[in-house]
């Protein structure tokens, strides 16, 4: 697959920025635009419409899972380890995409919503076969759903709400025990 135009990432990149910084509703043409350095003209050459970034950025969602569930797949430490260790959030691109993703959620994009569901089911699905049942599924995926989120309230926090480096080892470690 030929990469995107250059033009058409930065644009992409300035719209998940306002969507990340500043919500759904900040995230018009006019603020995507300047915020990429473009012409409106420029960005409507790229997306049409609010629609069609929401479309690009949904696309992007879709590239960097499939991406990330073949790390995950080919990962010497497994398939579970891999994913409770990566939801430590890291500012990377996956990372991005799915809070700029969330945020159109939460704006009532429909699209947005059935990616993020997708999203999850395609990484359950990936763990399913590693797991013992059901229940062991559903705590490594609540397991991940918590550091995660507290990791988002951890931001120069006076409390330190996500295990790091040792403590992390020790709960994948747990996870394994409980699901295997």
């Amino acid at each position: 697959m030929p990469r995107p135009p250059l033009a058409r990432e930065k644009v992409l990149d300035a719209f998940e920025a306002i969507l990340i910084e500043d919500g759904e509703r900040a995230a018009t043409l006019d603020a995507t635009a300047k915020a990429a350095g473009v012409s409106k003209g420029g960005l409507l050459y790229h997306f049409g419409s609010k629609e069609e970034l929401e479309i690009g950025l949904v696309e992007r969602l879709d590239r960097l899972t499939t991406a990330d569930l073949e790390r995950m797949t080919a990962a010497e430490e497994g398939p579970v380890a891999y994913y409770v260790r990566t939801s430590v959030m890291e500012d990377d691109a996956l990372d991005r995409v799915l809070i700029a993703t969330t945020r159109l959620a939460q704006g009532g994009s429909v699209a947005a919503a059935d990616m993020l569901r997708e999203t999850r089911r395609r990484w359950a699905e990936t763990i399913r076969p590693h797991v013992r049942d059901n229940a062991s599924l559903d705590l490594v995926m609540l397991v991940s759903d918590g550091l995660y989120f507290n990791n988002s309230l951890d931001v120069h926090g006076p409390e330190r709400l996500v295990p790091r480096s040792d403590e992390l080892k020790d709960l994948i470690a747990l996870v394994l025990r409980a699901t295997a």
